[in-house]
Formats: structure tokens, C-alpha cells, sequence
């Protein structure tokens, strides 16, 4: 994280809805690391949105069991 903001980091399916949210509090600059959980969440192409500020970005994920 680039400077102290609210960040969120969602989990979205491949139609655009959202599965879990990972991340939803204020953080102060830095390094972080994000664990997911995904026994409950079924194989397949996953993307996820990190907000911070006015900082946005969207990553392809693909989980495998």
C-alpha cells in the first residue's frame, strides 16, 4: 500500500459477481500479505479488485482443487 487509505480487495466469479471479500479496513502504508480461503469456493477463473485510495487494479486468478 502506497500511502495510508481504506483498502478492499474483493473476490469476483467470472460473471462479475462478488464471492468473498478478502480485505475491508483502513491499513497504513506498506507491505501486506492476504490468505484465501478457497474450500468453499468451487475450480474455476476467479478475479479480484484491490482498491486503495485512488489506486485501482484487477487481477485473473484461477483456482484449482
Amino acid at each position: 500500500i502506497a500511502k495510508n487509505s481504506d483498502v478492499k480487495i474483493a473476490l469476483y466469479d467470472i460473471l462479475g459477481r462478488e464471492v468473498q471479500i478478502l480485505v475491508n479496513q483502513f491499513l497504513n502504508a506498506g507491505t501486506y500479505e492476504v490468505n484465501l480461503d478457497a474450500s468453499n469456493i468451487a475450480t474455476g477463473t476467479y478475479f479480484y479488485k484491490i482498491s486503495a485510495g485512488s489506486f485501482t487494479d484487477i487481477k485473473k486468478m484461477v483456482i484449482i482443487k
